[in-house]
């Protein structure tokens, strides 16, 4: 008798781990990553093809929250040679990389410091590429269940690599900063995220280049892992070349994939 008690516990172990692993609450990984791409191609009167990629990664982990923000925008259209032949020719290309960490200074206080560093190679624009570094203080000025807003300031210091041109060399500008940016979330449904972000690397200098960018984001959720995202950005530099616009603008709708 003894001997089939003992069989019958060994046979329930199993279920009773298994339901033990069910009820244990699961413990929530510090890191989150997700990637995005959109692509359009035209064919017909023009031929073109456009690709935006991205790729966000952040880490929380105590009082320390660090993340990653990396885009790509490549565009080909199709142009005619002084031959008369049809070729596809790179008519946009930017790739930018944006990183920065909080520190909470205390956890009942919603203030923190940071520190940001970033980088744009823009093929078609005034610039060569465009880096900057800033460190300041941040807060979290507003939070519901659904809603946050957060901003930060501090001094810093820029570089822009003023591409060559016929007449001019490539020119090196640097100068020191003042660094804002302000994030605004709303979960308008279980679907549905709104996104408002607004960077802004102001120059002292009478003529140094300061530029601002606002991106507005709505995300669709399709699946548990996959969104439908549409963006538009607006980026400003205030010393631009002759021929160049100062205000430059991007619509794009991406699939991102969650992991």
């Amino acid at each position: 008798m003894s001997h089939k008690l003992i069989s019958a516990a060994l046979c329930f172990m199993p279920l009773v781990a298994l339901a033990e692993e069910a009820t244990a609450p699961k413990v929530k990984s510090p890191y989150t990553a997700s990637a995005e791409l959109g692509m359009l191609f035209k064919t017909g009167d023009t031929n073109s093809a456009d690709v935006k990629a991205g790729f966000d990664f952040t880490h929380e982990a105590g009082a320390w929250k660090s993340t990653v923000n990396l885009g790509l925008l490549v565009k080909k259209s199709e142009e005619e040679d002084e031959n008369g032949e049809d070729h596809f020719t790179t008519s946009d290309q930017k790739w930018t990389a944006v990183g920065q960490t909080n520190y909470t200074i205390d956890k009942a206080s919603p203030n923190y410091i940071y520190a940001n560093a970033s980088y744009e190679d823009d093929r078609f624009s005034s610039f060569d590429n465009q880096s900057s570094i800033s460190a300041g203080w941040g807060r979290r000025w507003y939070e519901t269940e659904k809603t946050t807003l957060d901003a930060d300031i501090g001094p810093g210091f820029k570089r822009d690599v003023v591409s060559a041109t016929d007449t001019d060399p490539e020119e090196i500008n640097t100068a020191f900063i003042v660094q804002a940016q302000a994030l605004y979330t709303r979960e308008i449904n279980e679907h549905v995220l709104f996104k408002q972000l607004l960077v802004a690397k102001y120059a002292p200098k009478s003529d140094a280049n300061s530029t601002y960018k606002a991106r507005t984001s709505i995300s669709t959720k399709l699946l548990e892992t996959l969104q439908l995202k549409f963006s538009f950005t607006v980026d400003y530099n205030t010393d631009v070349d002759e021929d160049k616009e100062n205000v430059n603008t991007e619509t794009a709708m991406t699939l991102v994939y969650s992991f």
